[in-house]
């Protein structure tokens, strides 16, 4: 049928895989670096539990190239998918920005269109990979992309029609692996990670009331032992 192989076609299948590191929430270091022993010890371990998949692609960072390798991924570098430019804290810590700009750190965490480093705003970086992904073509039935955390979290705001204030708010722990799909119109999303890991919960909170998240990923069910399987969360919005 004509019908079913045009709308066949238009599917396409994306899973950013993040980068162990970079993650501005959790580590002390900000910009980019090269992985740790652990952190090149897991994306290894990692790498054989990947599915089929076509041409992969990555972030034009250290820390992706050797993740990529890690994964045993010959990905080609996409300059749309580089980490969040963070302009003058670059090679800073966490610790010291926050010590000598208190409140240009507040602002770079709780309003996406400030950039007090000089760099680029969350919400341009929204817009850039909402970009990428609104020009990305079904080439392959699977394209892995390997990313920092920055880059996935603003893939799930534009995947979910989140608000831009959400994008902090979303947990993307090293090695998780985050399946786009969209046929016509849509995007479905399914969390989970590139390993065989104890599931994780993924959380969403609201600002004002953040000790009642929103469970928008894999948990661990009640009455469900850490160690049994069970399918990862799913969501879909319409592609914006």
């Amino acid at each position: 049928m004509p019908g079913k192989k045009e709308v066949a076609l238009m599917t396409i299948r994306l899973t950013f895989l993040c980068a162990p590191g970079g993650d501005a929430t959790v580590d002390p270091f900000l910009g980019d670096a090269p992985l740790s022993e652990r952190g090149l010890h897991s994306a290894g371990a990692a790498g054989a539990a990947l599915s089929s998949h076509g041409p992969a692609v990555r972030a034009p960072s250290i820390r992706c190239a050797q993740t990529a390798d890690a994964l045993g991924l010959p990905a080609v570098p996409e300059p749309a998918l580089r980490d969040l430019d963070l302009g003058a804290w670059r090679g800073r810590t966490r610790a010291d920005v926050a010590a000598t700009d208190p409140h240009g750190f507040s602002a770079w965490l709780t309003d996406p269109d400030a950039a007090p480093h000089g760099g680029e705003s969350v919400r341009q970086l929204c817009r850039r990979t909402a970009d990428w992904l609104g020009g990305a073509r079904a080439e392959a039935d699977h394209t892995p992309a390997v990313t920092e955390a920055a880059v996935a979290r603003a893939a799930l705001v534009h995947a979910l029609a989140l608000p831009t204030r959400a994008f902090w708010h979303l947990a993307v722990p090293p090695l998780c692996a985050i399946v786009l799909t969209r046929q016509s119109d849509r995007w479905d999303v399914r969390l989970g990670y590139a390993t065989h890991r104890e599931p994780q919960r993924w959380f969403l909170r609201d600002q004002r009331h953040s000790t009642a998240p929103t469970v928008i990923g894999p948990r661990r069910p009640a009455g469900v032992a850490a160690d049994d399987r069970f399918p990862p969360a799913e969501r879909s919005s319409p592609a914006a």
